[in-house]
């Protein structure tokens, strides 16, 4: 069996994330499950680890999970980072600009130069869409690239004008790329659930959330404010289901 957290594994927090699979993992030994010594964090792709048989605890992304997953794991239950104005386990993305797009029009800004870090991102680029929606319109075609810390940078540098960041990453890309303070946020999305934790089909999840239970109980206060991890709920799957899956940028016009 294998495990993984890789959507909010930055090297700053590696150690308080690995405190925090310790004490998972030997809660999940307590009950006579199988848990590596240690996370995964070499592979080639999320995808390869998400669909895996041998798949015990790993981090997706609501859209993968509703648009490719939703037959293919189980979902386990979703964190807590106690995001502002989100109910509990719920997160939104913070729509960024440069200081002299600050009195843009959003109509404007959104039917320009948009960078997102890919298209199966509800954070980066669902949420953009739903924005847009409710404004009587879809984004531009954006450009995409590859990663939310990238996108912020893609702003910063003056390569697009608009982006959409997960609001956790956002604070985290604050805490630790602090000339990334100079951006403007102009909007917050309409929460939704958040970064759900799934297990491979077929799999029991009631023994891991369980375990995430008495990890987060014994999880130091400071490594859980480093996490900003409050706890973990269970949203059923078909909060998830009921978003819209978003165009596929590719099939947008230019």
């Amino acid at each position: 069996m294998h495990a993984s957290l890789p959507m909010y594994d930055r090297p700053e927090m590696r150690a308080e994330t690995d405190r925090f699979w310790a004490l998972t993992r030997d809660a999940l030994r307590d009950r006579g499950i199988a848990a590596p010594d240690a996370l995964t964090r070499e592979f080639n792709s999320p995808w390869e680890l998400w669909q895996s048989p041998d798949l015990l605890l790993s981090q997706t992304c609501g859209l993968p999970l509703r648009a490719v997953l939703r037959d293919k794991v189980t979902l386990v239950a979703t964190p807590d980072f106690a995001l502002p104005g989100c109910a509990t386990g719920h997160y939104n993305s913070v729509l960024i600009t440069r200081p002299e797009n600050a009195d843009t029009p959003m109509e404007t800004l959104l039917r320009g130069r948009t960078v997102i870090n890919e298209g199966l991102s509800q954070s980066g680029w669902g949420a953009l869409c739903r924005y847009a929606d409710r404004l009587g319109m879809i984004p531009a075609k954006p450009t995409l690239s590859g990663g939310h810390a990238f996108s912020a940078r893609a702003v910063l540098e003056g390569h697009a004008d608009l982006a959409a960041i997960d609001a956790q990453t956002w604070r985290l890309l604050l805490r630790y790329e602090p000339d990334l303070r100079t951006l403007v946020e102009r909007d917050r999305t309409v929460p939704t659930p958040a970064l759900p934790l799934i297990t491979a089909i077929g799999c029991d999840p009631a023994p891991l959330n369980a375990a995430l239970e008495d990890a987060i109980a014994a999880l130091p206060d400071e490594d859980c404010n480093t996490l900003c991890l409050a706890g973990f709920t269970r949203i059923p799957l078909d909060d998830y289901m009921a978003l819209p899956v978003p165009p596929n940028p590719d099939d947008l016009p230019q």
